[in-house]
């Protein structure tokens, strides 16, 4: 291929991975900011209000992995144009669901879709661009997603005020099928490096089952069933591994894990980052709308302004890090983001509005110094036929840690609101709830600056 038509594949892939990248965070972040609307619509309470935005990390999380080691055996763009068929028509059922629980349903098979794209995007990122260019390519895909993530709240406010929560499944429907239209178009090569191994079905039904006893067993603490759950889901995971070090081709390589320090603390630090910053919007979300009485709209705009800042400064520190160490880059990132927790942890009933916009500003530039150098460590650590597993388990790292911070938001709320609505009866524990929850974060993420730095040098 020569250098023009190497160009024209590089441009085309940015367009295309860059805008099913904005959809799937994009419905993420706008549901948030809809959740007290769907809560008052269907009378849910606090923890079933969560498991709209968890029922996706959770299907998302459970597929991901297997689904970008099929990529690599049958090919990435196939997995890829699925996927965008797939949540694009659970995005149009999910604004005509009748209860909660048909739209918990609809989530499920929207975060299906989810997987089969977060699994594959970043390795057809890595697929087609050479490593000196990879940074700067994967973080203008993070730039996207960012997008996606700071428009949400906007839009989805805008929308949830004037036509109601469906607005916002609906609107994501003509986006999602751009995309589709995007794929077919510009991707006329397939990319399969792991054409004829064989696919390990064992491994990932075993995999699945672990995760989704792990993930529910953590939002039903402190509950027994939720300690069994839990238990059972961790004692899943380690039977997951041994049996994986035993398979010729294994649905993740245990061995990438063992022998590589960077990609094995790469992606630790990804979990803790994701597992320490995922509910500050579902958090905040519910904050300004019940505790400081302002509309979706409203909150949105406030709310868009970490997001903004990701999608500005991810290009700038994905570029970066092709040029110097992108362990440190993140790890400066993540302290930052620890600042923030920290701070925002003093949160109250009678905390302006001007106290978390420059909070906000910190999450936003922290969040970008880290995810893009740290994703660009990660791709840039393994050998091609692993692209797929590699961006499989980025995927994953992220989607375990947002659960977990949705675990982590939903096991405080059950012990000082237990299963009640959120009204003005119990704000007060409402508040000591999300305090709590930011001051676990802040722990979390100082800790995960020290899995960052002990990754070594990445290149």
């Amino acid at each position: 291929m020569n250098y023009t038509s190497n160009k024209s594949l590089e441009r085309a892939t940015l367009i295309v991975t860059s805008f099913a990248a904005f959809v799937t965070p994009f419905i993420g972040s706008a549901t948030n900011i809809a959740l007290p609307a769907i809560g008052i619509e269907f009378s849910a309470n606090a923890v079933m209000l969560s498991w709209v935005a968890t029922s996706f990390l959770l299907s998302a999380a459970v597929f991901l992995a297997p689904f970008g080691r099929l990529a690599d055996i049958v090919g990435r763009k196939k997995i890829f144009n699925l996927g965008l068929i797939i949540f694009t028509v659970a995005s149009f059922f999910c604004a005509f669901s009748p209860n909660i629980t048909i739209l918990i349903f609809w989530r499920i098979i929207q975060g299906i879709g989810g997987a089969l794209i977060f699994g594959t995007a970043m390795a057809i990122v890595t697929s087609v661009f050479p490593r000196e260019k990879r940074g700067k390519a994967l973080g203008i895909v993070v730039a996207s997603v960012y997008a996606g993530l700071t428009l949400g709240p906007f839009i989805g406010g805008f929308l949830t005020k004037n036509w109601g929560w469906e607005g916002i499944f609906l609107f994501t429907v003509p986006l999602g099928l751009i995309s589709i239209v995007l794929s077919f178009i510009f991707f006329k090569e397939e990319w399969a490096d792991a054409k004829g191994e064989k696919f390990d079905w064992k491994g990932s039904i075993i995999y699945g089952i672990a995760i989704i006893s792990l993930m529910y067993g953590f939002s039903k603490l402190p509950d027994l069933s939720g300690v069994i759950f839990t238990l059972s889901g961790i004692l899943g995971i380690i039977g997951f591994v041994y049996f994986e070090k035993r398979q010729e081709f294994p649905v993740i390589n245990i061995q990438l894990f063992q022998n590589n320090r960077v990609f094995a603390f790469s992606n630790y630090a990804a979990l803790i980052n994701y597992s320490a910053t995922f509910a500050i919007g579902f958090l905040l979300s519910l904050y300004l709308q019940y505790i400081k009485g302002l509309d979706p709209q409203e909150a949105g705009q406030i709310l868009v302004i970490q997001p903004l800042l990701m999608a500005i400064f991810s290009p700038i520190t994905g570029k970066l890090s092709d040029r110097i160490d992108a362990g440190k880059v993140a790890s400066i990132g993540m302290a930052i983001i620890s600042i923030g927790l920290l701070l925002i942890g003093f949160i109250g009933a009678n905390t302006s509005i001007w106290f978390i916009i420059p909070i906000l500003v910190l999450f936003g530039i922290g969040y970008a110094l880290f995810s893009s150098p740290n994703s660009n460590a990660i791709m840039s650590s393994v050998e091609k036929k692993y692209y797929g597993i590699a961006s499989g388990t980025v995927g994953t790292m992220r989607l375990i840690g947002q659960m977990s911070s949705m675990g982590i938001a939903m096991m405080i709320f059950s012990i000082f609101m237990g299963k009640t609505e959120i009204n003005p009866s119990n704000y007060t524990e409402f508040i000591h709830s999300i305090r709590t929850v930011f001051f676990i974060f802040a722990v979390l993420c100082f800790i995960g600056i020290f899995f960052s730095l002990a990754r070594g040098k990445s290149k």
